[in-house]
């Protein structure tokens, strides 16, 4: 390994595949209503998160490190493997990129990179395993950057939601529009815009298992590579069975080259996606 693989709290990826390919984390910081704040997945377990989330009456806050977390994480790469690639959670989400973005201009480091994935969750994730796959395979920095670029072009998001509360929290329905889809079962189904790293509804279904089926759906429908060439990520808001469900769905129609990864969501997405949120990221 020549270059240091660092991501943020919102890829999601396990313990295990942060291990298996060296990956670094830097955590995101949540604060509840109540003024508590925690480090992501350092103080704040997926468990604790979702039910601090349904006992608040707003949604929690996340925030990014301060430049001088991520300028001590660079350094610490630097130091010890002689170049450094960040994988940024999407600028349209969050002011994570910005952020590692100016403590690598304040490093004054030619050999730290900064990439924005223009995804959130798994999508991170993978970015980074394919970064890690790249370094191990002799790949330069710049040659890795290039390469993740075009990546980016084609990468998909896809997720819906199981209730609209946390929508309705945030502001973006009013509590009637919330209460009305509630009660007829009201499913979006949320793509992201690539052009601009932020979801979009771009459906509605009547029930949870119409949703889920639209979601495998979907896949079939995706430009460039193949599912089944793809690595697949799905995270979930406290659903492990309707996860495990949806992965046995797409593996049997898709067949995937490699196990589909599955892991709760982090803060950053959970909360916008409430409890149930389910996210395909390929």
């Amino acid at each position: 390994m020549s270059i240091q693989i660092i991501t943020d709290t919102s890829c999601d990826l396990p313990d295990r595949e942060l291990e298996q390919y060296g990956i670094e984390m830097i955590p995101l910081k949540v604060t509840f209503n109540n003024g508590e704040t925690f480090l992501d997945r350092i103080e704040l377990t997926a468990d604790i998160f979702v039910h601090k989330m349904a006992a608040s009456k707003t949604l929690p806050k996340t925030s990014t490190p301060d430049p001088q977390t991520f300028i001590d994480c660079f350094k610490k790469g630097l130091d010890q493997v002689g170049q450094v690639l960040f994988i940024s959670l999407s600028s349209g989400l969050s002011g994570t990129y910005q952020t590692a973005k100016l403590a690598a201009k304040m490093l004054d480091h030619e050999r730290v990179k900064i990439f924005d994935t223009f995804t959130a969750s798994l999508g991170v994730g993978i970015f980074a395993i394919m970064a890690s796959q790249m370094d191990k395979e002799g790949l330069s920095l710049d040659s890795i950057m290039t390469k993740l670029s075009a990546r980016r072009a084609e990468t998909e998001t896809i997720f819906t939601l199981d209730t609209l509360d946390n929508v309705v929290k945030g502001g973006r329905l009013s509590r009637f529009e919330g209460f009305a889809g509630n009660l007829l079962n009201i499913k979006p189904v949320l793509r992201n815009d690539r052009a601009t790293g932020t979801p979009v509804i771009t459906e509605k279904v009547r029930s949870r298992r119409m949703a889920i089926k639209r979601l495998v759906d979907l896949l079939e429908e995706l430009p460039g590579t193949p599912i089944s060439q793809r690595l697949i990520g799905i995270s979930h808001v406290n659903c492990e069975e309707a996860a495990q469900r949806l992965s046995q769905m797409i593996t049997e129609r898709y067949n995937p080259f490699k196990p589909i990864i599955i892991a709760p969501m982090s803060a950053t997405i959970g909360t916008y996606a409430g409890e149930g949120g389910l996210m395909i990221n390929c």
